[in-house]
């Protein structure tokens, strides 16, 4: 075992310890209280039973047993709820005040997952599940975590859509420490990583109770200040596909023009309740093949590079890119699209497919993200499993393929149908609209006044 794993197992012992005589500590307490209000309630029921009404005041004698019983009854409440709170601390397995007291310090997390079963990483989407919920049932589950989102100083770095992977996702927060140096504050690692030495190795520990499509990649601490969101210098999203037809050169010389900064309404979907500003710059957009293909096919993928990106925004550009790339709109129609004084309105176009989709990283200067020999290994034969068992499903879509190739059809009604797809295609130009976003601010604008 190295060095790291053993001062990584001696620490979080140490705490574990900390933990545990803190709790039976307020146990202890507890126990003690519903004793004293026990011994309390036994006194005033031998009391109450002892009462005699007399024939001369049974007035007051009655008074006095209705104070005696609603007494006892008070009692008797007290120590329901006290035990009532004692099972909740035992059941939770820890204690508040106890968890406040120990050392913490921010730290950001490295996350990748496929995103094909949820709905979208962030948990405001209202629907289950989704990224951030599995990843903090985790936080809560391994009791790193202590308080609220806002006690914790959460950021995360992108809110991919539903159905969207991420191998480079990032999240920063306070989480609970074994460095006792770091409570209440930060220090980051140095070159050699000195100040992560003995502490919890937060990437063998999440991955124990994750999900087996989330997985923790890595963690690095991170200055007070540092957001993941806002202290990102860049975001690099891949987009696959299978070249097919695809006039692929078209698509590149298109591609092409939307790099710089553009206002890139015509390209994405319009929140105009949060969203004023539409321009984004667009670092790099490169297509390349991949080392993949499927009997005469090939996969490529676009790498697109921006510091920022609106909602929906790469899907719609590579949405179009595909219309280009089959020829049914020339590489010119990015500079109308991109021109929004002669198109101050988005055409209607459906979004590309959201499953080949991937946030591939999140770019930060000074973060370096460490994992351990011990979690690197199991994350590695975590991958291989899974890799091997998606390969396992392709085979057997490939047997279904086989099998349907020896089915009869009728190839010539099928050539119809692709020709009449081709006839009734209708240029982006001449398509209905969508509202602006001056038209959408005023809609908006309205309604907030009819609700004052």
């Amino acid at each position: 075992m190295n060095g790291t794993a053993v001062c990584d197992t001696t620490a979080t012992s140490s705490c574990e310890m900390d933990l545990s005589g803190a709790l039976q500590s307020e146990i202890q307490y507890l126990r003690n209280k519903v004793k004293e209000l026990e011994s309390q309630n036994a006194k005033l029921s031998a009391l109450l039973s002892n009462c005699h009404c007399q024939q001369g005041n049974g007035a007051s004698s009655t008074l006095e047993s209705r104070g005696l019983a609603e007494e006892v009854g008070r009692l008797n409440l007290g120590c329901k709820e006290v035990n009532m709170r004692k099972t909740r601390e035992i059941n939770s397995g820890h204690c508040t005040t106890a968890m406040l007291d120990l050392p913490k310090r921010y730290v950001a997390l490295k996350i990748m997952y496929f995103g094909q079963r949820f709905y979208g990483f962030a948990s405001e989407a209202q629907m289950d599940p989704t990224v951030e919920s599995e990843v903090f049932k985790a936080l809560d589950k391994t009791r790193l975590i202590f308080g609220n989102k806002k006690e914790l100083q959460y950021s995360r770095c992108g809110r991919t859509d539903k159905g969207v992977s991420s191998v480079g996702q990032v999240i920063a927060l306070y989480l609970r420490s074994n460095l006792k140096q770091f409570k209440g504050n930060n220090g980051c690692c140095g070159e050699n990583g000195e100040s992560c030495v003995g502490e919890i190795d937060y990437v063998r520990v999440l991955n124990k109770v994750l999900p087996v499509d989330i997985r923790v990649l890595g963690w690095s601490p991170v200055p007070i200040d540092f957001s993941a969101r806002f202290s990102c210098l860049s975001r690099v999203y891949k987009y696959f596909f299978w070249r097919g037809n695809l006039d692929v050169m078209a698509m590149e010389t298109a591609s092409q023009k939307f790099v710089g900064e553009h206002d890139f309404r015509n390209f994405c979907k319009m929140d105009a309740a949060n969203v004023h500003n539409y321009r984004r710059h667009i670092i790099s957009f490169e297509m390349f093949p991949c080392n993949e293909s499927f009997e005469s096919d090939q996969l490529w993928v676009m790498k697109i590079r921006g510091s920022a990106f609106l909602w929906h925004q790469i899907r719609c550009m590579v949405a179009v890119l595909f219309l280009i790339g089959q020829g049914f709109e020339s590489p010119n129609v990015i500079d109308l699209l991109l021109d929004i004084e002669r198109m101050p309105r988005k055409p209607q176009y459906i979004m590309a497919p959201e499953i080949p989709l991937v946030l591939q990283c999140c770019e930060f200067e000074g973060v370096r993200f460490f994992c351990s020999s011990d979690a690197k290994q199991a994350l590695h034969e975590h991958l291989v499993r899974e890799c091997l068992s998606y390969k396992v499903q392709a085979t057997i879509f490939h047997e279904a393929l086989l099998s349907f190739s020896s089915t009869e059809y009728d190839n010539n009604a099928m050539k119809t149908r692709t020709r009449r797809k081709e006839a009734s295609y209708v240029p982006l130009i001449s398509r209905p609209t969508e509202p602006s976003y001056e038209e959408r601010r005023t809609k908006l604008d309205a309604r907030i006044q009819t609700r004052e």
